[in-house]
């Protein structure tokens, strides 16, 4: 799964009409004692307490998530630590940026891997951060206080910005943590996260890619699987055990809790949890909302990723410098290319529109047995089907306007990084100081951007996007500059796109530090990037807020109707990056007829997979050597064979990359790290007979350390457990 946007199923009719299965849900861990008992009988041996405590050591302390500086609750990945010297561990896809941006021609940790033998050899990281839970608050009384459903729309949400901006900042005075209150169902509930948020974070380990990304795009979101997919980091603080930024003289962070690792192995019917970070689900989707990603929204990314993506290839292929500036880029994007594929296949075959307008059945009988809920509910449908079929064109073009502009050619999205700096050249009095400070951070930015850039391919994508949104968008929606390309550039998007890189000071390091040694706003005014950019921010805003205050009333009292409609049952919000438990069992599948999927892979079909030709499975040599000898030590099964991978019906998505997988006596036996190709509607709806959370066993993981990198070091800090 990715690691930036920022996988999960069962037809949502099914949640609501029968009691929540256990292998369903992503839990609040603050209500983790609701589910206890449910999970005893699937195995769990811990108390809740052990999970969630805010006065002692919990498996809370050991569970952080991954994000940037610049965006410390935005979490990108989950991670775990699994030593008390602050050992993480993570999914090699999570740490790809980092292993691509320390790599070279000279040093490619992307195809050799990187290890470090002693604590003085790990790689800093400019912009990673791990931030761990101190504690969760349900505000919701609070938060509503004062409101009421005869409010406004814009009143009720004045309210609620107003409380929780007072109890954001009660709970950050006298402290350092980072804090947010996020809603739940669709606003129904708000609860309050406080984190501690590490910004010295370091490369400490991680596999080669043909270890790493074994299967590569091929197999990705496939199962069976054979990737090792795993990286480690430490996490470092000041010496008195507060956060820092990185310096010499930081510490390893000593956790509260760190996570025993068990090399015994897993079985069917095992208990296994997973507690991380996921990112984004929409379980309440009505089936005008399926219908929409059916028919605009995923054929719309697919297309334009399709032609992003061959046109990164050609340019990695014929190039080493290229492939490794654009590895990371390339991954991301066709992560969720793939990943959109499978989406509509699957909301296609395991007919959830239909299952959607079930349960919309249910809710409009139930409602129109009370004329109480008929005045609060009765045109709550109606009101979310006008705003999808009032704004199809909207939603195309606002489509298009993320994959095609901001995250299509990277000279469009790049200039607004410059932002502050053109409203400070634009005041009536241009202030110096706040000048040089905005220069100076955009010469740091500039120096890591194009490190990895390539301006030959990048005009390529600008030009051929570019196109693709001037035929597909409707013309209300069109950029300013595309009359200047008809008639300038009689059409033609790649002549207009050589004269914008020979030009803009966004297209070239020299120009753009020339620009920041003598900066003007003539001179962003001016430039041909910029103003690209500017067009396609004012569209991002036009087409932005097309959902309107109706439609986000209804969307709340739908979910608060559905609630009350099935009261007694136990509901879980939708996934929005909050730390979540997910529980169920290893267990295998029957994809199809005649097909059943065993629960774990081995590396005797690595060997089977291997293709020297084909750079996705290719086997180093070293692996190879290790499996002929069966030089597998404690880490073997008892049929002397290596396990790999393993499935569980835990409830994840993305954001649960590199969530840890532990058993029911909280210990480590895996990383999670993808979804299955079968249920891949599952952001939308739970298939509790094809979910399947894929996750890479600990023992190869271990294996890999140990007998391939010969990482001692790293594992002796570890506590195995068996």
């Amino acid at each position: 799964m990715s690691k930036r946007i920022i996988v999960l199923f069962v037809a949502i009719f099914v949640a609501f009409t029968s009691t929540v299965k256990a292998d369903e849900g992503m839990w609040i861990l603050s209500l983790i004692h609701k589910n206890y008992e449910d999970m005893k009988k699937q195995g769990f041996k811990l108390t809740a307490n052990d999970v969630y405590n805010i006065n002692k050591a919990s498996l809370k302390d050991a569970i952080c998530g991954l994000s940037n500086e610049r965006f410390p609750m935005g979490f990108f990945c989950s991670a775990e630590i699994v030593s008390g010297q602050g050992l993480l561990l993570t999914n090699h896809h999570c740490g790809y940026e980092s292993i691509q941006n320390h790599s070279s021609v000279e040093h490619d940790y992307l195809s050799d891997g990187f290890w470090a033998f002693s604590k003085d050899q790990e790689l800093s990281n400019d912009d990673m951060c791990a931030s761990f839970l101190v504690r969760i608050d349900d505000v919701s009384d609070r938060v509503l206080k004062d409101v009421t459903e005869e409010l406004s729309y814009d009143k009720r949400q004045t309210l609620i910005n107003k409380a929780i901006k007072e109890i954001v900042k009660e709970s950050k005075k006298d402290n350092s943590y980072n804090v947010e209150v996020k809603d739940m169902f669709a606003g129904n509930q708000y609860f309050l996260f406080v984190f501690e948020t590490f910004k010295d974070v370091r490369l400490v380990g991680a596999p080669p890619s043909s270890i790493g990304k074994f299967g590569g795009d091929t197999d990705n979101w496939m199962w069976p699987r054979h990737t090792g997919d795993f990286s480690m980091f430490r996490v470092y603080c000041a010496p008195d055990g507060k956060p820092a930024k990185y310096s010499k003289d930081n510490i390893p962070y000593q956790p509260k809790e760190f996570l025993p690792v068990s090399i015994k192995g897993v079985d069917k019917g095992d208990f296994a949890m997973v507690m991380g970070f996921p990112g984004q689900t929409e379980r309440y989707m009505t089936s005008f909302g399926v219908k929409e990603k059916i028919d605009i929204l995923n054929p719309a990314a697919i297309k334009i990723r399709t032609k992003k993506l061959d046109l990164m290839k050609k340019d990695m292929d014929a190039s080493n410098k290229v492939r490794i500036q654009y590895a990371s880029k390339y991954a991301q994007t066709a992560n969720y290319w793939k990943y959109f594929i499978g989406e509509s296949k699957g909301l296609r075959k395991l007919n959830i529109i239909e299952q959607k307008q079930e349960l919309e059945k249910q809710f409009t009988d139930w409602l129109n047995a009370s004329p109480d809920r008929q005045k609060l509910y009765g045109t709550v449908l109606s009101s979310i089907e006008k705003n999808y079929t009032e704004n199809k064109e909207k939603s195309l073009g606002y489509q298009y306007v993320i994959e095609g502009l901001f995250q299509g050619g990277e000279i469009i999205a790049f200039p607004l990084q410059s932002m502050q700096l053109y409203r400070a050249l634009s005041a009536e009095k241009p202030d110096a100081a706040t000048i040089k400070t905005f220069t100076d951070n955009l010469r740091e930015a500039g120096k890591n951007y194009f490190k990895d850039y390539n301006a030959s391919t990048d005009k390529k994508i600008f030009a051929a996007l570019l196109k693709i949104y001037y035929e597909d968008v409707p013309q209300v929606y069109q950029l300013e500059i595309f009359s200047t390309v008809q008639k300038k550039y009689k059409g033609d998007f790649a002549r207009y796109a050589e004269d914008v890189f020979k030009k803009s000071i966004f297209a070239d390091e020299t120009r753009f530090s020339a620009f920041l040694d003598n900066p003007s706003k003539k001179a962003l005014d001016n430039d041909m990037a910029f103003v690209v950019s500017q067009q396609a921010l004012q569209q991002y805003f036009a087409l932005g807020n097309s959902a309107s205050d109706e439609f986000e009333n209804a969307t709340r009292l739908f979910e608060k109707g559905i609630m009350e409609m099935q009261a007694g049952k136990l509901f879980y919000p939708d996934a929005n990056s909050t730390i979540r438990l997910t529980y169920g069992t290893v267990g295998d599948y029957k994809p199809a007829d005649a097909v059943q999927y065993h629960f774990y892979t081995t590396l005797s079909g690595i060997m089977e997979k291997e293709d020297s030709t084909n750079d996705e499975f290719v086997v180093p040599a070293k692996l190879k050597e290790l499996y002929n000898k069966k030089d597998f030590g404690q880490y073997a099964s008892p049929n002397n064979d290596l396990r790999i991978c393993f499935t569980t019906n835990n409830d994840i998505t993305g954001g649960n990359s590199g969530s840890a997988v532990i058993n029911g006596n909280g210990e480590l036996i895996g990383i999670a790290f993808d979804g299955n190709w079968e249920a891949m509607s599952g952001n939308i709806a739970f298939e509790n007979t094809l979910q399947k959370c894929i996750n890479v066993d600990i023992r190869y993981v271990l294996f890999i350390i140990d007998k391939y990198a010969g990482a001692h070091n790293l594992i002796n800090e570890m506590k195995l457990v068996n």
